[in-house]
Order: structure tokens, then sequence, then C-alpha cells
């Protein structure tokens, strides 16, 4: 039961955070009038599906993030010319439905040869119905209907291109930025249940304790306190206690602990790990500080503090990538996965802060002028704002799936490798 409550809690996290930015794209795209046509969680096959207002709601197969697909952006798959057969289903005056194929068995139709279609600006079709042309005017949310799929027609006011760019742009930022409030609505949150340390600590304790190690086979535990090593109180003292256990390499040690009610005396002997010097019995040791109840301005306060602090260690982390790059420094959704599954042993609280974490870290990884990112788009953008008009769509389009298929690769590898990591 543990461990299906840590893989919802992880699966749940994910989906809010992916969730939460692509509903960003969303809402403001809907607000500036733009069709969007699909709202997914994931890529790859559905495994789920429905349709509301105009926008099918999917949720897909690979958890690597999602989409607002707004029309416009991409080429329309779906095109009708002249001299195709098709056949209309009138609602009054107007085209509802167009048709495409097994034209034969549709029922309370008009068939005939295109002579003339504008389903972008006109909203008009021409047929020529056993030599009589015939004209019709197309609903603005006409459908097109082909192999069983209906697909909803865009006209010009509809797509992501007629908007201004302040639309675009906010249409864009919109995600990143519901990442950041969702961070720091997080982070408030984590400050109203962890509270707030005071000066001076209590105690040290067990963090993390890793499978395999002295720690872990001598039946240390998660929250354990340690009150003292061979009979030596070891008060505070975190930095004091680490070179004790180095120095004890392939030495019995006695830690007495207590949990909850009861006091423990424990055998661990330290060993090195990957021929490392001195001695390691694999578990986190963490200073504890008392806390206290947040009131409203301080819950706000930290959450800010909580922003920057995360914010500076973010780019710091990109800084250090690019000076010395390796991919084992890189983690794909493996290795998050794992680590969340980690925090999330240590309570609702530390799987909040790191949530936070998270939110924040994709919104910014997100706005860097990287192909296929919201900070490209964003860059092409400010590129037609000053030029005064866009840049070729197919140009903008082949570096957006370049940078795409790139991401895609190294998403590949990062993973491969987190996977060798994992069973090696």
């Amino acid at each position: 039961m543990e461990l299906l409550k840590i893989i919802f809690l992880t699966v749940l996290m994910f989906f809010v955070i992916v969730t939460v930015h692509e509903w960003g794209h969303y809402f403001f795209a809907k607000r500036a009038g733009i069709l969007v046509r699909e709202f997914a969680i994931g890529f790859g096959p559905k495994l789920f599906s429905y349709k509301r207002d105009e926008t099918q709601f999917t949720l897909r197969l690979l958890p690597f993030g999602g989409y607002a697909r707004m029309a416009g952006e991409d080429p329309e798959l779906v095109q009708i010319s002249n001299g195709q057969t098709v056949a209309l289903r009138l609602d009054g005056e107007e085209v509802r439905k167009i048709y495409l194929d097994r034209l034969d068995s549709r029922k309370n139709v008009i068939r005939g040869e295109v002579s003339d279609v504008d389903l972008e600006d006109r909203l008009i079709v021409k047929l020529d119905v056993d030599g009589e042309e015939l004209n019709y005017r197309v609903h603005p949310q006409a459908m097109l209907v082909a192999k069983g799929k209906e697909t909803q027609i865009a006209p010009k006011d509809r797509q992501y291109g007629s908007k201004t760019v302040g639309q675009r742009a906010l249409s864009i930022f919109a995600g990143p930025l519901m990442n950041f409030i969702l961070a720091f609505v997080l982070f408030a949150l984590h400050t109203q249940m962890a509270g707030i340390p005071l000066a001076e600590p209590s105690h040290l304790q067990i963090g993390e304790v890793m499978k395999g190690m002295p720690a872990q086979e001598a039946g240390v535990q998660q929250g354990d306190i340690i009150e003292s090593v061979n009979g030596k109180p070891v008060g505070t003292d975190a930095n004091g206690l680490i070179d004790m256990i180095k120095a004890s390499k392939d030495k019995p040690m006695e830690w007495t602990v207590k949990r909850g009610d009861q006091t423990l005396a424990i055998t661990l002997t330290p060993r090195s790990v990957d021929k490392e010097e001195g001695g390691k019995v694999g578990s986190t040791i963490v200073t504890y500080f008392p806390t206290r109840s947040a009131s409203f301005g301080e819950t706000f306060t930290v959450a800010g503090k909580d922003m920057v602090y995360t914010t500076k260690a973010i780019f710091l982390g990109f800084q250090q990538l690019i000076n010395k790059f390796s991919m084992d420094d890189l983690g794909g959704p493996v290795r998050t996965f794992e680590v969340t599954g980690q925090i999330a042993k240590q309570g609702i609280s530390q799987l909040t802060y790191w949530a936070a974490i998270l939110s924040l870290y994709l919104g910014i990884f997100n706005l860097l002028p990287i192909p296929a990112l919201d900070g490209s788009r964003l860059v092409f953008l400010g590129v037609e704002a000053l030029r005064g008009k866009p840049v070729d769509p197919n140009r903008e389009g082949l570096v957006h799936f370049i940078g795409f298929a790139m991401l895609f690769l190294l998403m590949i590898a990062v993973t491969y490798n987190d996977i060798l990591r994992l069973i090696g």
C-alpha cells in the first residue's frame, strides 16, 4: 500500500505541474479567440480522450510533457482542392459538415465537384452538381469529415497567426507563468506545513536510508534521532559525526538512536563506496531545527525567498552544465521519477517543496531560447515585432522541428543512461 501511495503521489505531482503549464497556453489562447484543437498531457498514443466545446482533451502514453495545439501553428492536415468530389450537409442555408470520403453512403447530403472553396476568409464552397454551379456559405465551426474523423475548420480570425504579437506572446508565455505561480503557491503551502525553523538546532536525525548499505542492513530507519556514537553524545555536530564515520571504515560503531518512545542500540560498520577513501553508512544525516507556525505575512515572505533562492540555484546548475557537460549530470524522466519517489517517502511536506522546485524549473527551462521551447517562440515573436513582419512560417517551423527532434533524441539518450545506471 505504501508503494502504491508513493506511485500515486508521484504521478499526481507530474500531472498537476504539466496540466497547469498547458492550461496557461490553453486559457490565454482561448481568450485571444484562437481555436485550440487539442489539450494533451503526454505524447504518443492516446490513453483517454473526450471533447468539450471545440477542444479535444487527451491523456497520452509517454509522460514527457504536453501541448495545447492551436489552429494555424502547423499546416492543416485536411485540405480541399478544386476538382475534388465532396458531400455537403446543410443546416438551414449554411454548410455544417463537409464529407471527403464514403460519399455514396452519406444520407441527406449534396454531392458535387468543388469549383471554388475558401474555408479561411470568405467561408464559401462552390459545387458543380450535374453541370449546375451552386454556392454555399460555410459555418465558422463547420466540420471536415475524413476517415471517420471530424476536424473543425479554422477561419483566419481563429488562427494563431492572425492575432497580434502581444496576444500570441501572452498565449506562449502563459505556460511558464502558470508554473511560476504554481511554484509560489506550493512554496507557501510547504511553509504552512513545515513551519519556520528556529535559530538553534535541537538534534541530528536520519534522512534517506539507501538500500544495501550498512545503515539499512543494521536496521537504521529514516527519522531515527541520533543520541550518541561509541558512547559519546553527538549533539548537533553533523560534520563531526560524518568525520567519525569516515575514520571508522571497516570498524564497528555503536549507535544509540531514539525511535518514537524507544531507545535502541545499533551496531553498524561503515565501508568504502566506489573505492573512495573513508567509510560510509549509506544514509543522510539531517540537522533538525525546531519550527514554529508561520503567520500569513511570513508565509508569503518565505515563499518569495524560496523562489529567489531556487531560481539562483537553477541558473547556477545551467552554468555548471555548460562549463562541464556530462551525461551523468542530466536527469530524464526515469531519474526524476526515482528522486520523486524517494522524496515522497519523506512525507507530503517535502514532496510539496520538491514539486515547487520542479514547477519553477519547468517554467524557467521552457523560457530558454532553445528551438521548440516557449522561449524560442518568444524570440521569433520579438524578431517579428522589431521587423514589423513575421519570419517565414516554413523556416520557423523547420527550426522548431529540428529543435524538437534534437531534444527528443537527447531525452532518449538521457533516459537510456538513467536505465543503465539503475540496472548497473
